[in-house]
């Protein structure tokens, strides 16, 4: 029996959605599109994200481990985008110890994205339950590249 919590069947659609909306150069809210290099194919894979903004860097978080999060930590590198610009970021994981901080952001940053948690984490709102959360939600910060590892490879976790 799976311990994956169970997206609404709409997701998809919606995703769909604001993926199309942002290549036409719309972007909106909180809202970027990470693309990320499947661990088995290769071939590029798109997600809508909210990007938190904190202390001058970028992260996301998740409630549980999605395929994005399983090719982010076997790559460490994607594209980000926002409307029409876009830019190639390094993607590390933080440890669970750095996570807090980060997820208690998110109930303040993105207040529409909480219902989520509540209801399929079993997460109360406020941003202690959030942090409280950092052994089961993984958290991300975005990077910019160097140089030398812009041509796609596997980028060694900085």
């Amino acid at each position: 029996m799976s311990t994956q919590p169970t997206l609404p069947q709409w997701l998809k659609v919606v995703n769909r959605l604001i993926i199309a909306l942002n290549y036409l150069g719309i972007g909106f809210g909180t809202w970027y599109i990470l693309s990320i290099p499947g661990r088995k194919t290769g071939k590029m894979r798109s997600t809508p994200v909210s990007v938190l903004h904190v202390n001058g860097q970028r992260y996301v978080v998740t409630g549980f481990e999605t395929q994005w999060v399983k090719n982010a930590r076997k790559v460490g590198w994607g594209t980000l985008r926002r409307g029409w610009k876009q830019e190639k970021v390094a993607v590390v994981e933080l440890p669970v110890e750095e996570r807090g901080p980060i997820l208690s952001e998110f109930p303040r940053q993105v207040p529409g994205g909480v219902e989520y948690f509540e209801k399929l984490l079993n997460l109360p709102g406020d941003p202690e339950a959030f942090a409280a959360a950092a052994p089961r939600c993984p958290v991300f910060r975005f990077d910019p590249l160097p140089q030398n590892a812009r041509d796609g490879q596997q980028v060694a976790h900085l």
